[in-house]
């Protein structure tokens, strides 16, 4: 074939999602984190189609870091010397790179319904009637049984 009939390709395997990394190992420990860390982003963020490729760019950036990070923590655990200072700047890096493409922390809400409280205060009253009734049941066999015995054991007829 010469040059002009050859077919190309119009994008990099990397921009058409065929490979998420130019070059290295894609089932390495390191590559597989990366590509969970950036999927589950992209997800965060809407999916692929709600993405600028400015933004994409940021998210596998941030995943590096982030992948990094990880690989820092398990040096520590496993009690090795790690640069604190790299690793703290790596860290605030990686916040800033959050706060840029949009990710944040969203609480949730743990407040109770209506509904819960209700619910909660009924149960809360039946475990106290209970409680008294099993009291008063209680305190009434203890009459029972002194009178009992001032009687001397015998049963009031």
């Amino acid at each position: 074939m010469s040059a002009t009939t050859e077919k190309k390709r119009p994008r990099s395997a990397v921009t058409s999602g065929r490979k998420l990394l130019i070059g290295g190992d894609p089932n390495s420990a390191w590559s597989r984190r990366y590509h969970d860390l950036v999927t589950r982003h992209v997800a965060d963020l809407g999916g692929r189609d709600m993405l600028s490729e400015a933004q994409l760019s940021l998210v596998r950036r941030a995943a590096a870091l982030a992948v990094e990070l990880e690989s820092m923590e398990a040096r520590m655990s496993e009690g090795q010397a790690v640069n604190l200072d790299t690793f703290g700047r790596a860290a605030s890096h990686l916040r800033r790179l959050y706060e840029s493409i949009g990710l944040k922390r969203t609480p949730r809400d743990v407040t109770p319904t209506l509904a819960e409280l209700i619910a909660q205060d009924e149960a809360e009253q039946a475990a106290e009637e209970a409680a008294a009734a099993k009291a008063a049941a209680g305190a009434a066999e203890a009459r029972k049984a002194a009178r009992r015995s001032r009687r001397g054991g015998l049963p009031h007829e």
